[in-house]
């Protein structure tokens, strides 16, 4: 497969941080993501990319290297995004002079990606990792395994079981980390596709295709679930009509699961969820902006300088498509829905469900790759997760879901510098984590300056764009 050479502005961009340094932040407090202890005037050391001392400030009283004076300021681990697709679709072509970067910008150090071209992803993942590239670290899928009616960019059609088992060693050989499933896929695709992932000691997440119950896809070790789908049909005691409905086609919809819904059903299915450890991905901020289209008033939003005009001039008729599809509820029933969302995350989470923050940027109106994740966060206050639980789910959760505790999750000696320093204390208020000090990516430093910087050449890439 033939890889697309870097971009110059990317190569540019990557200039900015200095790696391979020793970074010493001196008289910080450091939130400990498992317990909410913060360990006050602390003295953190970072040789290389890797976390190498932590200590009170008074017994490290001779700090070496690039010195940061973060007195007041506070120290967690890099937040994830754990629903992408940097290269889908018409943004795929700003993929990597702007998606990339934007992350970095908002403290976001690493993400998962949903569906994206194979070769661009990957070596976008293989150009981060070498450092030749401002990016996040990236865990990909490349294209999503999909039906064959359906068309969406960044998806691979697969008509049967056979298709199936194809493209599954097709991604994987070629550098797939997992795989992704779509809703249009057929039973025996899926089941095939499953068996086959498994075979070769990978794991399969994704949307609960519309032909497969919530159930089967628990039973089958799909590990996680994108947007709650699946559990709306499984508390409903319509289930079986739904596994032949679709949301693409525009046959299931909100007021039809809120007309239906059985909360001892419900109740069934999320004891299933959670005797299973099955993670929830509900991309709450982009459902909210999917059920009510109509009511996004993107132009009030301050991150709009970094939306290219080629997005938002498209962000209208996308919400046109989906009034006559998705939509076609009245704007009451769509609200109360939203509402009902908000309920089922609350009731997940008390049941002891995971739970994982990702945004579906940039696939979607207003998902601003990077300042998205912020929103989603100050939504899963609104479902009623403590600012401690909110922070998980972009830090803790994501390390434990990818199987990476030794080296992400939590700030401490030995692990991987991906750091976010901030002004303010996020567990007091989540909204804190927008005020963002500096951001250390795999050890290369973005202080404030450099920061400052990477955003005024993201705004004025995104003008001409």
């Amino acid at each position: 497969m033939l890889l697309r050479p870097i971009h110059a502005l990317a190569l540019l961009l990557s200039a900015l941080p200095l790696s391979a340094q020793t970074l010493t932040f001196t008289h910080v407090n450091v939130i400990d993501t498992v317990t909410g202890n913060i360990a006050t005037d602390r003295t953190v050391v970072v040789n290389g990319n890797r976390i190498a001392k932590i200590a009170p400030s008074r017994k490290l009283s001779h700090p070496t290297g690039r010195i940061i004076d973060a007195r007041g300021k506070y120290l967690i681990p890099g937040l994830w995004d754990m629903h992408t697709h940097v290269y889908y679709g018409k943004t795929a072509a700003q993929g990597t002079d702007l998606i990339l970067p934007l992350f970095i910008a908002n403290g976001v150090t690493g993400i998962r990606d949903m569906g994206s071209d194979l070769d661009k992803i990957v070596q976008a993942r293989n150009e981060a990792a070498a450092h030749r590239l401002t990016a996040p670290r990236l865990w990909v899928s490349g294209p999503m395994l999909n039906g064959p009616g359906e068309t969406y960019a960044g998806s691979i059609a697969t008509t049967n079981a056979t298709d199936a088992v194809k493209v599954v060693d097709t991604l994987l050989r070629h550098g797939a980390d997992f795989i992704k499933i779509q809703s249009d896929m057929p039973r025996d695709a899926y089941f095939a596709a499953v068996t086959e992932t498994k075979r070769l000691g990978k794991t399969f997440v994704g949307h609960v295709p519309d032909a497969v119950s919530a159930s089967e896809s628990v039973a089958a070790g799909q590990l996680s679930f994108e947007h709650l789908i699946g559990i709306f049909e499984a508390s409903s005691p319509d289930e079986p009509t739904y596994l032949k409905s679709s949301y693409a086609k525009g046959t299931k919809k909100p007021g039809m699961f809120l007309a239906t819904y059985d909360a001892a059903r419900e109740a069934a299915i999320i004891r299933q969820l959670a005797d299973h450890h099955v993670w929830q991905c509900p991309t709450l901020f982009w459902e909210s902006g999917q059920w009510l289209a109509d009511e996004v008033h993107y132009a009030d939003d301050p991150d709009l300088a970094y939306a290219p005009a080629s997005w938002t001039t498209a962000w209208p008729g996308f919400a046109k498509t989906l009034a006559h599809t998705m939509d076609t509820d009245p704007a009451p029933v769509r609200e109360q829905f939203v509402t009902h969302e908000l309920g089922i995350v609350r009731r997940l989470h008390a049941a002891g469900v995971p739970f994982l923050a990702g945004t579906d940027t940039p696939a979607g109106i207003d998902l601003i790759p990077g300042a998205s994740l912020h929103r989603e966060l100050e939504r899963f206050v609104d479902a009623g997760f403590t600012p401690l639980q909110v922070l998980q789910t972009a830090t803790l959760n994501p390390a434990v879901f990818l199987n990476r505790r030794a080296d992400l999750g939590t700030v401490e000696q030995g692990k991987l510098a991906d750091l976010l320093l901030l002004e303010a204390n996020p567990l007091v208020d989540i909204r804190n984590t927008r005020k963002i000090a500096a951001v250390v990516a795999d050890g290369q430093f973005y202080g404030t300056a450099e920061l400052a910087s990477l955003r005024e050449q993201l705004k004025t890439w995104a003008a001409h764009k």
